[in-house]
């Protein structure tokens, strides 16, 4: 880690940079038709981190009028994805950032500020590179039975079963393990399908979605980088969707231009594959919003030349008009900075008519945004297939008055009773929506 001069250290811990004036509200800058403001100059990042404090005994996050929430399993370690099983068992990924490989530590102020950030936001632990399976037997809302499913694995997130296939993406590769739905650990190895960008792991998620018919697998690649700042070489197929053949290992690239696409899920009924991605950082409290796309087969997001369709990022050069003429416009902002992450649709949800059509969004919360936003669980509307209308709260309360993170929302699924499950990785506990009784 990069020793600072001390004047650098006296500094607050939150610093905002020049010209971060802007302060809209999350309504203007959310939606299918959000302001985009303009950019701002800034001399350092804001670095604005929601330091985790851990729920209070007894504590929980604040449910939307007509829902319910309470712990399904809690004393986790670092709870980021989940999946439902065929059966009902949920899987839970626990798991952190792995080390960079040797020779992609990043010595930099910026890479001081980032662990900064990570250290106060409570992600700086070390991964526990397990997948641990909860099982709520007798039907109580509580996980009663956990056991680890797999262990020895390399930060795993994305999670998939096809038929007798349970597929695990790791930070650097695609593996295939045999699943049984009546086992509760796995005791084979696994069998290598791909190997994914690793290195820097600037984002290392890969999160995972099978199309409707098993056939082919979809693998959200982040970025290397915030724009580009180790070069091109290090982005190659990165910012990406990979679509890969289970068979043979075989990938190609579905969608590019995507700095970081995390939850990804298809429509059900449909063979529309969403994502919601993180945008880009330091061009303002404002700038950019994250987003939820429909994304298209081939289709081109703009990253690193511009967001949100062709505003052009001045910071690449050399300028590239082309990739900006050939840049999709997301179909949905979701607002600036809320690091939107899990990815649900409701199809099975049984949370009443308000949340009947559309998809949950866990937004992990701001780091480098005054005020704060994220933070909470969301749900977007669809009418005619399509995201409309603002989101809507679900889930709160995950600051608390001081504004400490008592928890921090990552993945969201549909349990197989209807419920909504979110895992919530500083307050080690998957909790559990249900409607009001």
């Amino acid at each position: 880690m990069t020793r600072l001069p001390a004047a650098l250290l006296a500094l607050p811990f939150v610093l905002t940079g020049c010209g971060d004036h802007a302060r809209l509200a999350i309504a203007e800058t959310s939606g299918p038709n959000p302001e985009i403001p303009r950019p701002a100059s800034m001399l350092l990042p804001t670095v604005h981190v929601a330091q985790a404090s851990h729920w209070p005994a007894g504590a929980t996050p604040v449910a939307a009028p007509g829902l319910q929430v309470a712990p399904f399993a809690t004393g986790l370690d670092h709870p980021r994805w989940l999946l439902t099983l065929p059966n009902g068992d949920v899987l839970v990924a626990e798991t952190s950032a792995p080390p960079p490989e040797p020779g992609f530590e990043d010595h930099s102020l910026k890479g001081y500020f980032f662990h900064l950030f990570q250290e106060k936001a409570g992600s700086a632990v070390p991964s526990p590179n397990r997948i641990t399976l909860l099982r709520d037997a007798d039907g109580d809302g509580v996980a009663e039975v956990r056991t680890t499913y797999l262990s020895g694995l390399t930060s795993p997130f994305g999670m998939a079963v096809v038929g007798r296939t349970l597929y695990v993406a790791d930070a650097d590769a695609l593996l295939a393990f045999p699943y049984d739905p009546g086992a509760t650990s796995i005791g084979v190895g696994p069998r290598m399908i791909t190997r994914l960008p690793a290195g820097r792991n600037h984002h290392w998620t890969k999160s995972l979605a099978a199309s409707p018919d098993g056939s082919r697998l979809y693998i959200g690649v982040g970025s290397n980088s915030n724009i580009v700042e180790h070069g091109l070489a290090e982005e190659e197929e990165r910012a990406a969707i990979w679509e890969i053949d289970p068979a043979t290992g075989s990938h190609s690239l579905f969608a590019t231009g995507l700095r970081n696409p995390v939850g990804i899920a298809f429509r059900p009924g449909s063979g529309d594959l969403y994502a919601v991605v993180n945008e880009r950082d330091e061009l303002s409290s404002d700038l950019v919003p994250d987003y939820l796309t429909r994304v298209q087969p081939g289709g081109f997001y703009g990253w690193p030349w511009s967001y949100f369709g062709q505003h052009v990022d001045d910071r690449m050069e050399p300028p590239r008009p082309d990739m900006v003429a050939r840049a999709i416009i997301p179909d949905f902002a979701l607002g600036p900075h809320v690091a939107a992450l899990g990815l649900a649709f409701a199809d099975g949800a049984r949370l009443g008519p308000a949340f009947a059509s559309g998809v949950f969004v866990g937004e992990h919360g701001s780091w480098n945004r005054r005020p704060y936003s994220g933070y909470k669980v969301v749900f977007v509307p669809f009418t005619g297939g399509r995201p409309t209308g603002q989101p809507i709260d679900v889930l709160t309360g995950f600051l608390d008055a001081r504004g400490r993170a008592q928890g921090r929302p990552v993945g969201v699924q549909i349990a197989r009773d209807g419920a909504l499950l979110v895992a919530d990785d500083v307050g080690n506990t998957v909790w559990r929506v249900t409607a009001a009784r």
